[in-house]
């Protein structure tokens, strides 16, 4: 069950008197797809457009107001029905349903007692247009001088890291379609193809299971492309004998997987790329061992760099091990969630309930080579569960599909 209601209160539990939470619904663009704010779906379970959610704390006490457009008949050829007051108060669990029409002149009669509005407001540079948030939110800062303004993020961020078990499974059906899509690639993919058919065929399977988003634009990078980190034109053809990175994650229901597989597009690997992919593959699974509630995720970046600053020198890729940063220059970790770089930050110490990303990596531009492997991994009050762990990465399995698939 998606305990909307159970976040909301816990949300106001943070909160001070005299503060108010307003976050923002996304708007709808015409002829695109909606995807939903994630805070905003992550405290309300509503996928509209739009709408905006309203926590005022007073008294210790904290009122719920959720504004919605208002339905108009002639629209409804063109555009549908809009969600009815009832349809919104089932879902979100919130008494108080207004239309938007009503906002302002009920925001009025609030922020004289208000001292500061938590929002969605982002990060928006000083040489670019305010955003929805900060539009809407800019007639109270002018009208209500008294009231600072601030991103809700810090708020936030405690609630988010911890995920409960209906996130959890939203997040495992993202990995087991992201995993099928991957499985697809490995199974068909073929020299002479271009990385963007890789791409559609994960996305033909996303959309069959139900995934309509990716959680962030596809990686499909063969030979030295898979030496850019964050790649993305996926538009190169695919030659024998070269390896082929594909770092991919769907979205369902806005929880965003994120994995890295790497195949060789012939039978097998080379002697070069089973090595550099059995290192790498080695120190992702002793960074996944160390994975447990009080352990930091600097303190896996640290160990990532050194075991694989130990495991180039061994094979000669480096002469020194300070020179490990020209082939890893990335952290190894990040919370994944709504966000795939969810909330949380670089410097956290893992809690039970926080799902981060393991993923080393080696990139050798001048060898037309790059590995890198990502699971997504639970931290338990025990240790940790690999929840991509059903998504093949030892080199005998991928090469015993790859010569079922090329027989």
């Amino acid at each position: 069950m998606n305990n909307t209601k159970a976040r909301r209160e816990r949300l106001g539990a943070s909160m001070a008197n005299g503060e108010a939470c307003i976050i923002f619904a996304n708007q709808a663009e015409n002829l695109r797809k909606f995807s939903q704010d994630n805070n905003f779906l992550y405290f309300t379970g509503l996928n509209i457009p739009n709408a905006i959610l309203v926590l005022i704390k007073s008294a210790d006490a904290v009122q719920e107001m959720l504004f919605i457009e208002r339905g108009i008949p002639e629209r409804e050829v063109w555009d549908g029905k809009k969600m009815t007051k009832d349809e919104a108060q089932q879902i979100s669990e919130i008494r108080r349903v207004l239309y938007l029409d009503e906002y302002d002149a009920t925001m009025s009669m609030w922020c004289p007692m208000l001292n500061k509005i938590h929002a969605n407001i982002g990060f928006v540079a000083l040489d670019q247009p305010l955003n929805y948030a900060l539009y809407r939110l800019e007639p109270l800062r002018i009208r209500f001088p008294q009231i600072q303004i601030a991103d809700i993020t810090p708020l936030i961020t405690p609630l988010r890291k911890i995920k409960d078990a209906w996130e959890i499974e939203q997040m495992q059906k993202a990995i087991d379609i992201t995993g099928e899509g991957i499985l697809d690639i490995i199974r068909q993919a073929r020299a002479s193809m271009y990385e963007y058919e890789l791409e559609a065929m994960l996305f033909y399977r996303m959309q069959r299971s139900g995934a309509h988003h990716w959680g962030f634009a596809p990686i499909i990078a063969s030979g030295i492309n898979a030496a850019t980190l964050h790649y993305g034109q996926n538009n190169c053809r695919i030659e024998e004998g070269q390896l082929v990175l594909m770092d991919v994650g769907a979205a369902y229901n806005n929880y965003s997987a994120d994995v890295t597989r790497c195949f060789p597009v012939s039978e097998s690997f080379s002697d070069r790329q089973r090595q550099i992919y059995q290192l790498v593959l080695d120190v992702q699974k002793e960074i996944i061992e160390m994975i447990k509630p009080g352990v930091s995720l600097m303190d896996l970046q640290v160990r990532t760099r050194e075991l694989l600053a130990e495991s180039a020198l061994a094979i000669g890729l480096i002469k020194d091990l300070d020179e490990i940063t020209r082939y890893y220059m990335h952290g190894v970790s990040h919370f994944l969630g709504l966000d795939t770089h969810d909330l949380g930050g670089r410097n956290a110490i893992l809690e039970a309930g926080n799902v981060i990303t393991v993923e080393p990596g080696i990139y050798i531009p001048e060898e037309n080579l790059g590995v890198r492997i990502e699971d997504d991994v639970l931290v338990t009050e025990s240790g940790n569960h690999v929840l991509s762990h059903n998504i093949p990465k030892e080199i005998s399995e991928i090469e015993e599909i790859r010569r079922k698939a090329l027989s």
